[in-house]
């Protein structure tokens, strides 16, 4: 199924695509949820991000070029981070170049949808655990890096985090490919096969780490391509088995100016 958030006439709805017909459902996603009986057009309805994440976590250099230049050995400790959830929007909507550079950095990815309660989860039970899966844009601001390492700042600005068009909940996680177009050009083309932590290592790790939560979204990396863009720019990250989640590049407008 195709889960979506919509908006239409300024209220928030909770929808389920099939075709070209979005029909509302009430409750909730991850548990017991029912059909309005409501339905609309595609096309008269504005698609939002398709969650209010309870939390997102992503992961860091997670793709290779080739299946050859996979690692022998694993990291002992994967190189995780956080993103806040005020940094989330949805399709077509602008990401903003923050105030001070005039490039930041697109990372198309597959973005995993918990959908229940998850602690100490062993790799072969991973899945069971996992709601759906949605496309995600690693926005990213490299400037704003600490020195020590520190990656926090550079991935936290407001509409750093696109994510969209639907969740997706019948999807093999291995047999897909991550994509980005820039500008309508080809960037990124990479299966998911070329992850270096594979996905039920990675969301095994975190259940040892923490407990994860219904809504938590966990961003898999994105494949070799990323490029630095500027205002005006125009990205599409898809997977085809999802959608395409589509977004341009604005310049932050100049702070109100004092007299």
């Amino acid at each position: 199924m195709k889960f979506t958030r919509f908006e239409v006439n300024s209220a928030v709805h909770t929808g389920v695509i099939e075709n070209e017909t979005v029909k509302e459902i009430k409750g909730d996603i991850f548990g017991e949820w029912e059909y309005t009986g409501n339905s609309f057009l595609k096309s008269e309805v504005k698609q939002l991000a398709p969650l209010v994440p309870n939390q997102v976590i992503g992961i860091g250099a997670n793709y290779v070029s080739a299946k050859t230049d996979l690692p022998e050995s694993l990291p002992e400790i994967p190189v995780f981070f956080f993103k806040p959830v005020s940094s989330v929007i949805g399709p077509e909507e602008n990401i903003v170049i923050p105030e001070g550079i005039e490039q930041v950095k697109f990372e198309s990815e597959l973005a995993v949808v918990i959908g229940k309660e998850a602690k100490n989860v062993p790799e072969s039970n991973v899945l069971d655990y996992v709601f759906g899966y949605t496309v995600g844009n690693d926005v990213t601001a490299p400037q704003f890096f600490h020195s020590d390492g520190h990656w926090t700042v550079g991935k936290s600005f407001d509409t750093f985090t696109p994510l969209g068009p639907v969740i997706e909940t019948e999807l093999d996680p291995f047999q897909v490919k991550v994509e980005a177009k820039l500008n309508g050009e080809e960037k990124q083309n990479s299966s998911t096969e070329l992850m270096i932590i594979p996905i039920r290592k990675m969301i095994s790790y975190l259940t040892n780490v923490m407990t994860l939560k219904p809504g938590d979204v966990i961003l898999t990396g994105s494949p070799v391509g990323a490029e630095m863009v500027g205002s005006g720019d125009v990205i599409e990250c898809e997977i085809k088995e999802v959608g395409t989640l589509r977004n341009t590049f604005a310049a932050a407008l100049e702070g109100a100016k004092t007299v």
